[in-house]
C-alpha cells in the first residue's frame, strides 16, 4: 500500500499527519477546533498538504461536517479528547456536560466509519480511558467498533519510550480493519531501544534518561510535582521545559514551527501525539492493509455478509428471476389496478456488467468499460426454489454469515455483486424497466428488507437531535435530572424536567442541513417534528399517523387541518426514502425513484413514482418512531451553554 489517504480528526499539531504523510500517506481532510493549534497545523502543512488548504478541507467543527461530505479515504486517524477520560478533566467520559460535548465526539467518529467504510482506523486517547467507569467506557467503544461497524479491534498501551522517544507518556492505541476475518492477524510492532535520552535533548547530563509526560495544560511545574512535570535538573542545575526540548520529545522534526507563544506551544505538544510511536504503530498497520489486500475475500470459498448485505444480492437474483416487479399498494400486496414492469435489464452502481435479458432465459452480460458480451442461461441454476430456501437462511441466520448458494450463482453468472449503493446514494440496484407507459434504462430503486428486523427509514445521527430550551428550570437541579437511569429514562427525565417547573421549549435542529431539508418540503415541519418527537418520548406513542392525531388535537394551532398535515408528512416521508440526506442540504431531487420491498417470505413487490400515491399511503401508515441509542447520538441529557440557557435534545429515529 505504497500510496494511501486518511483524515486527521481532532489533528491538534498534525502528529498523526507527520507519522502518515511519512509512509506514503496523503491527508485529504482534517478537523482541529483550536485557534492556536490550528495556525501551527497551517503554517508546517500548508506547502507539504496544499490541496487540504485550498480544497477547504481543513475543517474546524468536526460536529457541523457531514460524514457523506467527506472526501473518500483509507484510513481514519484521531486522538479524539482525552479530557473527559483524564484525572485532569474530572473523568466525566460520555457523560462530560463541557459545552463543547467532548466526551461525545467519539460518536462523530462512529458516524464517519459508519458513513465512509474505510479500509482501517488509528485512534489513540489516555490509558485512563481502559479502566473509565469500571471498564464500561471502553466496552461500550468496542462493541460499536466491533459488532455495529464490523471492524477488527486491536488496542495496548504503549509508551512513548516504547519506540524510541525519552518519555513515558503511557497512551491507549486502538487499530482496527474492516476485513480482517481472513486472516485475524494483526499486532502491534516489537519496542524499539531510545534514539536519545533526555540528557541528548538538554544537551548536558540530566538526571533522568527517560522525561516525564508533557504536561497538557501548558501551566508552569514545580520539579517536585508529582503528576505533571516540566522541570528537570541538569548540570545540577533546575531547569525548565521549552518548546525546544518538548518537540524533541515528542519527535516532532527539528524544522517544525510554532507560530504561537510558547506558552500556547508548550499546551499543544502537551496534547499531540509522541510521532515516533504512531509511526511504528502506522507501518505495522499499513503494512498489515497490503496484506489483506493481497487475501482478499476472493481467496476464500465462503464469503460472510450481514443480513443487509446478502438481501441487496438476493434481490438482485430475485429480481433476474422474476423477470418483472409487481408494484405495490399500500398493505404491500400486489395492486392490480395498476401495471406492472417488465425487466429489460440489471445492473449495480459497483460492478462493471449490465445483465441483459431476453425470453428465452438467457443473459447477455455486457462490460460497461470494455463493451465484452458473454451469454448465460440462468435457467439451469436460477429458479424460485433455490431462492425461497435462500431467503430462509438470511432469515434464521444471525451477525455476518457465509451463503455458499448464492456463492455458486454468482459463479456460475460471472459476476461478483457487491453493494450497489454507498453512502451517498439512495440505489441499490439499477433496473430497466418498460410497461405500455414507461420504458426507462437504469432506473434507481432502493431495496427494505424484511428478512431481518425491520429496516429504518432515517437512521439516527447527530444530524437528526432536536434541541430544546428548558425554560423555568434551575440549573442546581441538573443533575437530579440527568441521573436518572431507568429503563424508560428518557420519558422519566422529561417528566422530572416538567416536575421540577421546566418546561420544554423547541430551540433549533442541532444540524442546518436536516433543518434546512425539513423547511424545503415544508416551512412548518421543523417545529412539527419537534412537537412529534416529544409526543413520542413523552408518551410513547410511536406509529407517526397515530403520533400526529394525538400532537394535532394538544396543538390544533400547529395546521390549517389534520389533512393538510397528513399531506406534508406523507410528502416527508418520501424525500426521506427517496430524496434526501439528514446531514447534506438537498436540491429537491430524488436520488430514486422507486422501492423494492422484500417482505418476510422473500417475495418481492415495488413502488415507483408512477404510483406515488401508494408509497406515500404505505409509509404514512407502517413508518415508526424509534429510540436509538442515547450515548451514541448525544441526547437526553441536560446541559448547560455559556450563556446560562439549559437545553435538552432528543433524536429522530424512523422505522418500518
Amino acid at each position: 500500500m505504497n500510496k494511501f489517504k486518511f483524515i486527521d480528526l481532532f489533528a491538534g499539531i498534525g502528529g498523526f499527519h507527520i507519522a502518515m504523510e511519512s509512509l506514503g500517506g496523503e491527508c485529504v481532510f482534517a478537523s482541529e477546533i483550536d485557534q492556536f493549534a490550528r495556525k501551527t497545523y497551517e503554517a508546517n502543512f500548508k506547502d507539504k498538504s496544499p490541496n487540504l488548504f485550498l480544497n477547504d478541507m481543513f475543517n474546524e467543527d468536526i460536529r457541523s461536517v457531514s460524514p457523506n461530505d467527506l472526501p473518500d479515504f483509507d484510513i481514519l486517524c484521531a486522538g479524539f479528547p482525552c479530557q473527559p477520560f483524564s484525572q485532569a478533566g474530572h473523568k466525566r467520559g460520555f457523560n462530560d456536560s463541557h459545552k463543547s460535548e467532548r466526551g461525545n465526539l467519539f460518536f462523530n467518529i462512529v458516524e464517519i466509519l459508519e458513513a465512509k467504510k474505510p479500509k482501517a482506523f488509528f485512534l489513540e486517547n489516555v490509558r485512563g480511558i481502559v479502566n473509565h467507569d469500571s471498564g464500561n467506557t471502553f466496552k461500550v467503544i468496542r462493541e460499536i467498533l466491533e459488532n455495529e461497524l464490523g471492524y477488527s479491534f486491536h488496542y495496548e498501551v504503549i509508551k512513548a519510550s516504547d519506540y524510541g522517544l525519552p518519555q513515558l507518556r503511557p497512551r491507549a492505541f486502538m487499530i482496527g480493519f474492516r476485513d480482517e476475518d481472513i486472516l485475524s492477524g494483526f499486532t502491534f510492532p516489537p519496542h524499539l531501544p531510545l534514539r536519545f535520552n533526555m540528557s541528548e535533548v538538554w544537551n548536558g547530563d540530566c538526571s533522568r534518561e527517560i522525561g516525564f509526560t508533557l504536561r497538557v495544560g501548558g501551566r508552569g511545574s514545580n520539579i517536585n510535582d508529582r503528576r505533571n512535570w516540566d522541570s528537570y535538573l541538569v548540570n545540577g542545575e533546575v531547569k525548565k521545559l521549552m518548546p525546544e526540548q518538548a518537540k524533541k520529545m515528542q519527535g516532532f522534526p527539528d524544522d517544525f514551527v510554532f507560530p504561537v507563544p510558547n506558552t500556547q506551544a508548550m499546551k499543544q505538544l502537551g496534547n499531540s501525539v509522541a510521532v515516533d510511536a504512531i509511526r511504528e504503530c502506522s507501518k505495522a498497520l499499513v503494512d498489515y492493509l497490503d496484506i489483506l489486500n493481497k487475501n482478499t475475500k476472493e481467496d476464500a470459498m465462503a464469503h460472510t455478509k450481514n443480513k443487509g448485505e446478502w438481501t441487496e444480492i438476493y434481490s438482485f437474483f430475485k429480481t433476474l428471476d422474476d423477470k418483472k416487479i409487481l408494484l405495490s399498494d399500500k398493505n404491500l400486496e400486489i395492486n392490480n389496478n395498476i401495471e406492472h414492469f417488465i425487466v429489460k435489464s440489471l445492473s449495480t452502481l459497483n460492478i462493471p456488467e449490465t445483465c441483459y435479458l431476453d425470453e428465452n432465459g438467457d443473459i447477455n452480460l455486457i462490460n460497461k468499460h470494455t463493451g465484452e458480451q458473454n451469454k448465460v442461461n440462468v435457467n439451469d441454476f436460477l429458479d424460485s426454489a433455490v431462492l425461497k430456501k435462500i431467503a430462509a437462511q438470511i432469515s434464521s441466520s444471525k451477525g455476518t454469515f457465509s451463503l455458499p448458494e448464492l456463492e455458486l450463482i454468482q459463479s456460475k453468472l460471472g459476476i461478483s455483486i457487491v453493494k450497489g449503493g454507498n453512502s451517498n446514494q439512495k440505489s441499490d440496484i439499477l433496473i430497466g424497466i418498460k410497461n405500455s407507459n414507461l420504458e426507462k434504462d437504469n432506473e434507481g430503486f432502493g431495496i427494505k428488507s424484511y428478512l431481518g428486523s425491520k429496516p429504518t427509514l432515517l437512521n439516527a445521527s447527530g444530524s437528526t437531535n432536536f434541541i430544546y430550551e428548558v425554560k423555568e428550570f434551575n440549573i442546581d437541579l441538573l443533575d437530579e435530572v440527568n441521573s436518572i437511569n431507568t429503563r424508560q429514562k428518557l420519558k422519566d427525565r422529561i417528566n422530572k424536567i416538567y416536575e421540577l417547573g421546566g418546561s420544554l421549549n423547541f430551540h433549533k435542529i442541532e444540524r442546518d442541513a436536516f433543518s434546512y431539508n425539513l423547511s424545503m418540503v415544508d416551512s412548518s415541519l421543523p417545529l412539527l417534528i419537534a412537537k412529534m418527537l416529544q409526543e413520542f418520548y413523552e408518551n410513547r406513542t410511536n406509529l407517526i399517523s397515530s403520533n400526529l392525531n394525538e400532537v394535532y388535537k394538544s396543538n390544533p394551532q400547529i395546521g390549517i387541518d389534520l389533512l393538510s398535515l397528513q399531506i406534508k408528512l406523507k410528502r416527508l416521508l418520501v424525500a426521506i426514502m427517496l430524496g434526501f440526506f439528514p446531514g447534506s442540504k438537498w436540491d429537491g431531487k430524488f436520488l430514486s425513484n422507486g422501492t423494492i420491498v422484500v417482505k418476510e417470505n422473500g417475495d418481492q413487490v415495488g413502488f415507483h413514482i408512477i404510483d406515488i400515491g401508494s408509497l406515500e399511503d404505505y409509509l404514512f401508515e407502517n413508518i415508526k418512531f424509534d429510540t436509538p441509542s442515547t450515548s451514541r447520538h448525544r441526547f437526553g441529557s441536560l446541559f448547560v451553554e455559556n450563556n446560562g440557557k439549559v437545553f435538552f435534545k432528543l433524536n429522530l429515529q424512523l422505522r418500518f
